[in-house]
């Protein structure tokens, strides 16, 4: 498996300011400048959308492409559009630190995984980082591979050894640990097995709660790491709605409930970006093909003394 380092996002060079993960935002209004500032913590900031996506295209698209790309599913589909609207929508990709602004060099997806399903099974959390230019191909070898690293029972990646370790020490020695790498984490100094261990340090944390049959939840946002988004998959649903012929329609859907810290952008920015999301769920033939354009995020290119 590639290194970390091989999908850092080489658009913009280092400058002083910038966080080992993440480029400092400096082109921005003042009113966005001063937000963090209010609204410091994330569970102050964090607002919610709910959309419900039919999925009916998507099944067809799965069952079509089923022999060519072996172990495709309606969540790859899902991780896909994702990483595409990533490549597009640059501004989802921010984060807050210390009441500053940044875009994050990476495009990375945490997701929740249990390595069997009954009550004793154990919980493991897996991150997968991609390119913007990554196909649906790309998305599903990715994602098996992490998936099958991860329901191998009693492996153990350096996440989990860390927090073995950190669980036996005594309470005052906890407590002084984890509040030493929250205070690192704020600087943008924390160790690189914290950053790549831990599933905070992520552009969006997914959660197939479908699989489980349960329907999709509202989650928090973590305080600890830069993850500024949040979705919740539900459970495969059918709908039935009449026409104005009387012509009753059937369409199964899933629900999908997302949140945003909305100090990295505002609501119509996050409407629209579902709204993407939405189109290219419907159209997913174009996830065989790398996007046309990848768009940068402008709040971080250097201005021209000729420019306005």
């Amino acid at each position: 498996m590639k290194k970390k380092e091989d999908y850092k996002l080489k658009y913009f060079p280092w400058r002083w300011g910038d966080r080992r993960d993440g480029w400092r935002v400096r082109n921005v209004d003042p009113l966005a400048e001063m937000i963090p500032y209010f609204f410091r913590k994330r569970m102050d900031s964090q607002i919610y959308f709910e959309a419900t996506f039919p999925i009916d295209e998507i099944e067809a698209f799965v069952k079509k492409h089923k022999e060519e790309i072996p172990g495709l599913s309606l969540m790859h589909v899902i991780i896909a559009a994702t990483v595409r609207v990533f490549s597009q929508r640059p501004k989802l990709n921010r984060f807050i630190s210390r009441n500053k602004l940044y875009a994050r060099k990476y495009i990375n997806v945490s997701l929740i995984v249990k390595k069997s399903m009954t009550d004793e099974g154990e919980e493991d959390w897996i991150k997968i980082y991609f390119h913007p230019t990554d196909t649906l191909y790309d998305v599903v070898k990715k994602v098996q591979q992490a998936l099958d690293e991860a329901h191998t029972e009693g492996k153990q990646d350096t996440g989990n050894i860390a927090i073995n370790i950190l669980s036996i020490l005594p309470s005052f020695l906890k407590r002084f640990m984890v509040s030493t790498l929250v205070w690192m984490d704020k600087l943008g100094v924390a160790p690189r097995a914290f950053e790549e261990g831990a599933p905070f340090f992520t552009s969006v944390f997914l959660s197939n709660i479908g699989s489980i049959g349960a329907e999709s939840v509202y989650h928090h946002l973590y305080e600890v790491g830069t993850c500024s988004m949040f979705m919740a998959m539900g459970t495969k649903s059918t709908q039935h709605i009449t026409r104005r012929t009387g012509e009753v329609q059937t369409f199964k859907t899933i629900k999908m409930k997302f949140t945003f810290d909305e100090r990295i952008a505002d609501g119509f920015y996050f409407a629209s970006s579902i709204r993407t999301a939405f189109r290219i769920s419907q159209d997913p033939e174009q996830l065989l093909t790398p996007p046309e354009q990848v768009v940068l995020d402008d709040g971080v290119r250097r201005k021209r003394k000729d420019q306005p």
